[in-house]
């Protein structure tokens, strides 16, 4: 079974959708499921996860709705406040959805020190108690402090997302490949093959440009611990759902059936034990 373990949906709201701007004004409408299952099928793809966009427990709920009426929507990746004081309480409420598999805070936007915040790491730290994931969104900026913060957890599971957002437009590389290495080294960390579209130049990239991102994350993680995520809709910036697909698939061609399977679904069935 192929699954994109890395979408969205939503209903557009402008005013709190203030990050879509009018650069990226294909994605200011509502996109939801009836608008992926199609997509999915042309990819012979079985199912998705679908990961938070808003940062509200409303949000979260939104997206365990959809998952429990449809059943393409294998597993979803939701928000809870883990600084709260009340996040165990919280965690509790949230165990009863089986199809809500994890978390994810939208570290990006934060300060790089973030993640080290001693409130931030005892909210992560609370996740494993429940059994739920947790996916790492941040900028290549924030790689050193990530590093740090990854040797909190050797017993959670953690996903990057996005690769880090290395800025493929400007061909940074060094850096980022330092850090990814080191971070790699723990075996309980995966990489998500997501959302590389966008950091590169949106009118004018081309396959050659992802090849040394990808050597890099393939080499470090290996085929066993990377997942294939599409990054729906916000990749319509830079490509539709097909050519974003083909830069993997292209890069994986002559990978053995069983690796592209892992790479293509298995790996992500494991990580979010869908």
């Amino acid at each position: 079974m192929w699954i994109d373990a890395h979408q969205h949906f939503w209903n557009y709201n402008p005013k709190r959708d203030t990050w879509i701007t009018d650069e990226m004004k294909v994605l200011q409408r509502n996109f939801l499921p009836s608008d992926l299952n199609p997509l999915l099928d042309c990819s012979h793809i079985s199912g998705c996860v679908a990961v938070q966009a808003d940062q509200s427990e409303t949000e979260t709920q939104f997206l365990v709705s959809l998952a429990e009426a449809n059943d393409f929507i294998k597993g979803v990746v939701g928000w809870v406040d883990l600084q709260s004081n009340n996040l165990t309480e919280r965690l509790a409420y949230f165990s009863q959805y089986k199809k809500l598999k994890g978390f994810r805070h939208i570290v990006q936007s934060e300060p790089n020190d973030f993640l080290l915040r001693a409130l931030f790491i005892n909210g992560v730290r609370e996740l494993k108690k429940f059994d739920f994931t947790y996916d790492i969104l941040i900028y290549e900026r924030q790689l050193p402090a990530t590093l740090e913060f990854v040797k909190n957890f050797p017993d959670q599971r953690l996903v990057i997302d996005h690769l880090a957002k290395p800025n493929i437009k400007s061909h940074s590389f060094d850096n980022w490949k330092k850090h990814i290495q080191l971070i790699a080294e723990q075996e309980n960390i995966f990489c998500k093959i997501s959302g590389m579209i966008t950091e590169a130049d949106w009118h004018n990239w081309k396959y050659e440009d992802f090849i040394p991102y990808l050597d890099v994350v393939f080499n470090s993680f290996g085929i066993d611990r990377i997942m294939y995520g599409s990054d729906w809709p916000v990749c319509l910036v830079a490509a539709s759902y097909e050519k974003q697909f083909s830069i993997l698939q292209q890069y994986i061609q002559n990978f053995s059936q069983a690796e592209r399977n892992k790479i293509l679904g298995g790996n992500a069935i494991r990580f979010y034990q869908l």
